[in-house]
């Protein structure tokens, strides 16, 4: 078997804005097995700034993983504990070179076109007018759950958005999940989160930055909002430090991003402590090209999880792969007739 890997600049549509910056292009990486003509192809999804795998020896790792692909999936999975990117990478490689299709990785009823997986509909950062026209154009394609973005802008501005959305619609008819990104200090954040519960909110990601253990296990005593882990659960690596930080925060929920958290395997580890404590959880991508969304997407849906995910960003790159995925009325499908174009 032999194995190679190729960087890939993803570039955005228009620059989108998180409380960290303005992103106008995506690093991503992707390793390709070949074993007797025979190949698998996993994505290596790294988020600069943000991801625990985001050194400076990132790409020397990675040329190792793929001199060392002897070792296989098990081996090669534990030696890459810091690199979670690269464990998904892996993963989903050798995934693929097992299946008959190397993009058909979890067969099912979602790949076989006969059912989907309900999605929340992401609405980035901006100015007023920006966002007000997503939001717009999210319910108009039908979606039910719509996630914001906040913390970039004035907040009075972003209660306002909330308030329009509440004028329209019902919390039964329309779901809003807020995403601070860690945007709020520490000092104010419960203030922020007293402001935001009139509009019903099913639940706020992150409202304060990770590593700030205290203050976030008292938020999510006293929040009037149920308070989603995100950021929090990247670099924590052994299952004692995740089945510690989880007694100590409790929170209502978490979110999965397997690239963030060791591929499949790291997640399902995170699904075991959540279920364990009675913490509600969802899957969402991270800014992966197709590829790698498709892997999550397939997998996703073999959890029967009824709560909509967060796999809506395949549409953000004006040069991702052509692939079978759609979104339609708020959730993901995909056309087995479609064929993929996929072309480094």
């Amino acid at each position: 078997m032999k194995a190679t890997y190729y960087k890939y600049s993803l570039q955005f549509k228009r620059p989108s804005e998180t409380s960290r910056g303005v992103m106008t292009e995506k690093e991503t990486w992707f390793i390709i097995l070949d074993q007797n003509g025979k190949k698998g192809i996993g994505e290596c999804g790294i988020l600069r700034g943000l991801s625990a795998d985001d050194r400076p020896d990132y790409e020397e790792k990675l040329k190792w993983a793929c001199e060392n692909i002897h070792l296989g999936e098990d081996k090669l999975w534990e030696s890459l504990i810091e690199f979670p990117s690269i464990q998904f990478g892996i993963e989903m490689a050798f995934r693929s070179l097992k299946s008959d299709n190397p993009f058909e990785l979890f067969p099912s009823e979602f790949t076989k076109g006969q059912k989907s997986i309900p999605i929340n509909g992401l609405v980035w950062m901006g100015n007023e007018v920006f966002m007000k026209e997503q939001i717009e154009d999210k319910i108009a394609q039908g979606f039910h759950c719509i996630k914001l973005k906040i913390g970039a802008i004035d907040f009075d501005k972003e209660l306002s958005l909330l308030h329009f959305i509440r004028q329209h619609f019902t919390a039964e008819q329309i779901e809003i999940r807020v995403d601070a990104n860690g945007a709020f200090n520490s000092e104010n954040a419960l203030n922020k989160l007293k402001q935001l519960s009139g509009f019903e909110l099913h639940s706020i990601e992150q409202p304060i930055q990770k590593n700030q253990h205290d203050r976030m296990s008292e938020l999510c005593k006293t929040s009037p909002i149920p308070i989603a882990l995100d950021e929090e659960l990247i670099g924590v690596f052994s299952s004692e430090k995740k089945e510690q930080l989880l007694q100590k925060i409790n929170p209502k929920y978490l979110i999965f991003k397997p690239s963030f958290i060791g591929g499949f395997r790291g997640t399902k580890e995170w699904i075991s402590l959540a279920e364990k404590y009675n913490i509600g959880w969802w899957i969402t991508s991270a800014l992966e090209s197709n590829v790698g969304l498709n892997a999550i997407a397939q997998w996703t849906f073999l959890q029967q999880i009824k709560m909509p995910q967060g796999l809506g960003t395949g549409s953000l790159y004006t040069n991702n792969f052509t692939c079978p995925l759609h979104v339609k009325n708020g959730e993901l499908w995909y056309d087995p007739n479609e064929n993929w174009i996929f072309d480094l």
